[in-house]
């Protein structure tokens, strides 16, 4: 059974790395349903120093649901600046069809 592989890569990578006071998180894979939970813990521990930015790196990112949105949405509500660095073409598609290019600012 090829889900059960020990040895393949995890759905989802999740690295976050600082612009001085800014919290960059940078995701890989696939962000839905089965990962949210984590990378909004992981979220929540890089705002611990309340940043009135943070910028999400998705350029690698091959799937992103709803949930994915709704968690961008999350951290849109507890500060006040949240980019999108060089988002891939599914994330780009997704916040065209959401009409949240406002509260989401995309940097390419």
């Amino acid at each position: 059974m090829a889900g059960l592989d020990a040895s393949a890569e995890p759905a989802l990578r999740v690295q976050i790395s600082r612009e001085g006071h800014v919290p960059v998180v940078t995701l890989s894979g696939e962000l839905d349903l089965t990962s949210v939970e984590e990378v909004r813990s992981i979220v929540a521990a890089a705002l611990d120093g309340e940043p009135d930015r943070i910028v999400f790196d998705t350029s690698a990112l091959r799937f992103m649901d709803s949930s994915g949105i709704a968690l961008l949405l999350w951290a849109a509500e507890r500060v006040p600046n949240v980019e999108l660095r060089d988002p891939s073409l599914i994330v780009q598609r997704l916040i065209e069809l959401t009409g949240l290019g406002a509260t989401l600012r995309v940097l390419e």
